[in-house]
């Protein structure tokens, strides 16, 4: 899991960094299974938080809970050699797996 951990950690780094109104965070939990990305910024003179993008692992997969992103994370982890077998698009209904 320790290799998966990373490639998913590595490819959601691309994510975070500063945009076009504001900076977005990559943010991970303690254990190393849930990440984030969390945009803080300026629109129209408005301040904003979102979180546009949130994956977990479960087990042997990659569970993306929330992608609003215009490269999908999965197109990265397909990139990176994640087979799609181990990625689970649960934001498009695909069924979650069972916790281990």
């Amino acid at each position: 899991m320790a290799a998966l951990t990373q490639i998913l950690e590595d490819n959601m780094r691309g994510y975070a960094g500063e945009a076009l109104n504001g900076y977005s965070y990559l943010t991970k939990s303690a254990d190393d299974s849930v990440y984030t990305i969390v945009s803080v910024g300026h629109i129209q003179g408005r301040h904003f938080v979102e979180t546009g993008l949130i994956a977990r692992i479960i087990g042997r997969q990659i569970v993306i809970e929330l992608d609003l992103n215009d490269k999908p994370l999965v197109d990265a982890l397909l990139e990176a050699g994640v087979p799609r077998q181990q990625i689970v698009l649960a934001y498009a209904g695909e069924p979650l797996p069972a916790a281990s």
